[in-house]
This record gives structure tokens, C-alpha cells and sequence, in this order.
């Protein structure tokens, strides 16, 4: 057992074997992150690549904390399907120095080359993180080392707000995305992205303290939970398994878990 900030966290593991190349499925409940340092967890940024001089990324406190000091991400070692991946995440002290609000993400089917998107992010779909967008997903491509563009595409059932973007409602119309950004349910119309801020019907904690987020994802389809109650859902998604990523890009963070859990059946 470990214990963070007064929180017991389990530590599982696999008992599964794998091909380094195929996507692992979890038979039991583990870890990701061990609370004592960041094996089995590889890093990247924009400025230094595979390098972190700066220690962007560290574990204080028995958290990993991502100091903001840079874009990039900490990524799984090895890629998954079939699972469902919890954070609970809070935000530190430091901005990146602008007037919008704060922001992170956790990049879900990670594929290709580190920096293959901008030369910062993996391609990917993100669960975005940034206050008042809690649970939004956005479709990140990238490229190949010979550059053929790696496809990152998903589905979901819409509605148009009063502000024209599009939020996810069960029997909504049926909509693709490639490169456009899906809000969750109940995002405000028109809210204004200012540096803590929050929407009437935000889910995640006060700044402060720990949010959940939990990504279910199951075959082709992504379920979003924000502290209990599920905000978005999405489905026909390519890639459907990859590598899982935690996003810095400019903030301050902390993570006391990154977990990984089995479907249930």
C-alpha cells in the first residue's frame, strides 16, 4: 500500500505477458505510476526531446509533478487497449504567465513517433483537462517518421449549442471528427476561458484539490467519467489502443494516481 496525502493507493500488478509491440488488454487492476519515482513511464518535451535538464517531470510529495516548465508529456512504456484508465490530478501554483485558463490533458491510444504531433504531442485523442473543458475529447494527428499522416479520427452523437459548438447528447446527431473538438454535455455556452474560471455546471474540484477522471475505453469506444458522472462518449475511434499520456503544457500539475483497470464484463 502506499500512502499519499492521507490516501491509501494499491499497488497491482499484470500477470501478463506481452509482445512489446501488441497492446497489452489488463487482466487485474495496476499502477502506473508506483509513487516513488517514474518507472515505466518515459518523457518528452518540445525543447529538449527525450531529455529533461529542467526536471519538468518529478515525484514530490509521493506525486508526480509536472513543473509546466515546458510542453510535453510522460508516456507509458508499453500501449494498451481494453481498459479503463483513472487520474486524480490537481493544479499547482505556477501559470505559464497568460490571462486563460489552466491546462493539461490525458492523451488516450498514444501511436507513432515521440513529437509526431508539432513536434510535441504523440498522436493521439485527448481527454482534455483544462478548467471548464473537463472531459472534452479532441482528435490529434500526427506523423509517421516518413511522413504519412497517422489518422486519429472518433464519432459521437451531437448537439449544437446556442455557441455553435458541438456537445455530446445521447441521440443527438451522429457526427465525425478529425480535427474539430467535442465538448462535454454540459460545457456553458459561451463560457470564457479566463485563468480560473468556472462553468455553472463544472464537474471537477475547486482548485486545490484532486479531480477523478476516468477514460473507459472499450474497443472502439471512449466513455469519459469526471468525479462519478459520465460527460462524454464517443465511438468509432481510430486508433482504438495505444500508448497513454500525461499531458504538461504550461502548468503546474500534480498526479497521485495513474492507474489502470480491467474492463468489467
Amino acid at each position: 500500500m502506499l500512502r499519499l496525502l492521507g490516501v491509501c493507493v494499491c499497488v497491482f500488478s499484470f500477470g501478463i505477458v506481452s509482445a512489446a509491440d501488441e497492446p497489452i488488454v489488463p487482466k487485474e487492476s495496476a499502477a502506473l505510476f508506483n509513487g516513488k519515482n517514474l518507472d515505466g513511464l518515459t518523457s518528452w518535451l518540445k525543447e529538449t526531446k527525450r531529455e529533461d535538464p529542467k526536471k519538468v517531470f518529478r515525484v514530490t510529495d509521493g506525486q508526480i509533478h509536472m513543473t509546466g516548465d515546458d510542453f510535453g508529456y510522460l508516456a507509458t512504456e508499453k500501449p494498451y487497449k481494453d481498459y479503463r484508465v483513472v487520474v486524480e490530478y490537481k493544479w499547482g501554483k505556477k501559470t505559464d504567465g497568460g490571462k486563460y485558463v489552466r491546462n493539461s490533458g490525458i492523451l488516450l491510444h498514444g501511436t507513432g513517433p515521440d513529437g509526431s504531433a508539432s513536434g510535441t504531442w504523440m498522436a493521439s485523442v485527448e481527454c482534455q483537462l483544462a478548467q471548464g473543458c473537463v472531459g472534452d475529447l479532441i482528435t490529434i494527428r500526427g506523423k509517421y517518421e516518413k511522413g504519412t499522416t497517422i489518422p486519429v479520427s472518433l464519432t459521437s452523437d451531437v448537439v449544437i449549442g446556442k455557441d455553435k459548438k458541438p456537445r455530446w447528447s445521447e441521440g443527438g446527431t451522429k457526427t465525425v471528427f478529425t480535427g474539430r473538438q467535442l465538448w462535454w454535455n454540459k460545457h456553458q455556452p459561451n463560457f470564457e476561458e479566463l485563468l480560473d474560471t468556472r462553468g455553472k455546471d463544472d464537474l471537477d474540484s475547486p482548485l486545490g484539490e484532486f479531480t477523478k477522471v476516468e477514460c473507459v475505453c472499450d474497443g472502439s469506444t471512449i466513455t469519459v467519467i469526471v468525479n462519478g458522472t459520465t460527460v462524454n462518449k464517443a465511438y468509432d475511434v481510430t486508433p482504438a489502443a495505444g500508448k497513454i499520456l500525461l499531458q504538461c503544457e504550461g502548468f503546474e500539475v500534480f498526479v497521485r494516481k495513474f492507474e489502470i483497470h480491467p474492463l468489467k464484463k
